[in-house]
């Protein structure tokens, strides 16, 4: 019988990339519900939340190998904060959906194209970090261009904002976007801390 005096390292790249993967078809999604055609809103939420449980599930994965592996390709502190930023970021996207779908939103306001565009982006620049993190080749870049859109979103925000309560006279509408508004602008925000979380790693392991 072969004894092994150290258990088989467990691959954690891939689940990292599922989920990262599922986050880009959810950000298309939320654009999709938010600036497309009223009849695909209940379709779009529905994947959408299809799409983030199975991201939760993949999450579990990752603590439950976690648990269970002695030796890990990268730290472990690492490993669950990686996870757990990655799952923020489909979370609040199912959250903003299922605002916009309680909140019977109607119109979209100006602007929200742009808002969701960058979510868009900044979710397709996180998946690319993460598929190359194994081979730590040209991570950075991705990263680098995460922040620098996270940037842009702050600006489109405040800019948003400031339209809103310039222009729209009900305070419940009002109320409505702020809330949507918030979350957008959160779904960027946990985006750049995923490229944060990648960046950390490449120059911890270079």
């Amino acid at each position: 019988m072969r004894f092994h005096l150290l258990p088989q390292e467990e691959e954690f790249y891939e689940l990292f990339i599922e989920v990262a993967r599922r986050t880009t078809e959810a950000a298309a999604l939320l654009q999709d519900l938010l600036t497309g055609k009223t009849e695909r809103a209940s379709y779009c939420v529905n994947q959408i939340k299809r799409l983030e449980n199975e991201a939760d599930e993949l999450t579990h994965e990752v603590v439950r190998r976690l648990d269970r592996t002695f030796i890990t390709p990268i730290d472990r502190e690492d490993i669950h904060l990686l996870a757990s930023d990655l799952d923020d970021v489909i979370d609040r996207i199912d959250g903003t959906a299922r605002r916009a779908q309680i909140f019977r939103v109607g119109r979209t306001p100006e602007g929200i194209d742009h808002m969701c565009d960058l979510i868009v982006r900044v979710t397709e620049e996180v998946l690319q970090a993460v598929t190359k993190l194994r081979d730590k080749d040209d991570v950075m870049a991705h990263c680098i261009r995460a922040k620098r859109l996270e940037e842009e979103g702050d600006s489109v925000y405040h800019e948003m904002l400031g339209r809103l309560f310039d222009t729209e006279t009900d305070p419940i509408r009002i109320i409505k976007w702020k809330e949507i508004y918030d979350n957008l602008e959160q779904a960027i925000d946990e985006g750049e801390d995923v490229a944060n979380d990648i960046e950390s790693i490449v120059l911890k392991h270079a």
